[in-house]
């Protein structure tokens, strides 16, 4: 007989490990889950704006902690990746990579999303390190550094803007040589941010990650201190919801309830990047345990409704008289 489980977390992120932590911490229910591995986390070499950690912690450190975390608390955890996703008969039906079935009463989507940027030699060893994605995480770190900014056309000019009240000494290298619309390319200018129009060859780091320069297709080179990307059309991981019928933002994001973050179909959550909110690890973290508590909270209704009438009406007394 296939196992029902209590509760399944589809992603093994921040988001998706605070939640298991804080179920199973109730000690009363079955947990799985399914990670297949990488996101944004693994290529970040070390958040620097998380409590308790201000030298830094790799996100791949970090998810390694949170898991054996999860487990001395009786999660359960297995590499997949999920294909498709139905319900029927009030439970969740998911399908694994090679056709591997899970059930469960509840589901949680902390599934992410993935930052897009080019293959280039040395950026995935700076990331995190002395390259950055985001500005409200990280714009502290290029405090009046010297910083070269990567990016896409107008996405990459108008987070030029952003880090330009950081640092005097900025760079904007339109990598992909994508239009810049006339007004940031005056706004360019004005704020005293060089443009260069050329595409990347590679990152040069003097050691473990700290990026030196920047070697243009022309053999130019650029020297940094600081390094940013923004190449926009990030992956929101959002498939499984839309096939379950969950409600989209038009940024394909998912949404939810904001006090409960369960969504529009009943006892699925969402909790993460994924979500519609500020993407960062620390927010993450907070709705995966948002996320957790009220799942637990409509376990228990589940719990009720499934006994008898008889130890319906014992567990009522109970409550009552407490």
């Amino acid at each position: 007989m296939p196992v029902i489980y209590d509760a399944i977390i589809v992603g093994g992120g921040f988001a998706g490990l605070q939640a298991a932590i804080q179920l199973g911490r109730y000690s009363a229910h079955h947990v799985l889950v399914i990670d297949a591995g990488g996101g944004r986390p693994n290529i970040c070499r070390n958040y620097h704006n998380i409590l308790g950690w201000p030298e830094g912690i790799s996100g791949e450190e970090l998810r390694a902690r949170g898991r054996r975390q999860a487990e001395v608390a009786g999660v359960e955890f297995v590499t997949d990746r999920i294909t498709k996703a139905d319900k029927q008969n009030g439970l969740f039906q998911l399908n694994g990579f090679e056709n591997q079935c899970y059930s469960s009463k509840t589901l949680l989507l902390a599934t992410g999303v993935m930052d897009r940027f080019p293959e280039l030699p040395g950026l995935v060893a700076t990331l995190g390190k002395t390259v950055y994605v985001c500005p409200d995480c990280d714009g502290y770190e290029i405090q009046n550094r010297q910083t070269l900014l990567l990016g896409s056309g107008d996405v990459g000019a108008n987070m030029a803007f952003v880090l330009r009240e950081r640092t005097g000494d900025l760079t904007y290298i339109n990598h992909e040589c994508q239009p810049v619309s006339a007004e940031n390319r005056q706004r360019l200018d004005e704020q005293g941010i060089l443009y260069v129009e050329e595409a990347v060859a590679r990152i040069d780091e003097e050691n473990d990650g700290i990026i030196k320069a920047v070697v243009l297709e022309s053999g130019n080179t650029l020297l940094a201190e600081r390094g940013f990307i923004a190449f926009g059309n990030n992956a929101v991981h959002s498939e499984l919801a839309a096939e379950l019928g969950v409600k989209l933002h038009k940024n394909k994001h998912i949404e939810a309830d904001k006090r409960s973050l369960m969504t529009n179909v009943e006892h699925l959550w969402v909790a993460g990047d994924v979500a519609v909110h500020a993407e960062q690890a620390t927010v993450a973290m907070g709705e995966g345990a948002i996320a957790g508590i009220w799942m637990h909270k409509e376990l228990k209704k589940i719990s009720m409704v499934s006994l008898p009438p008889s130890k319906q009406n014992h567990s009522e007394m109970v409550k009552q008289n407490k």
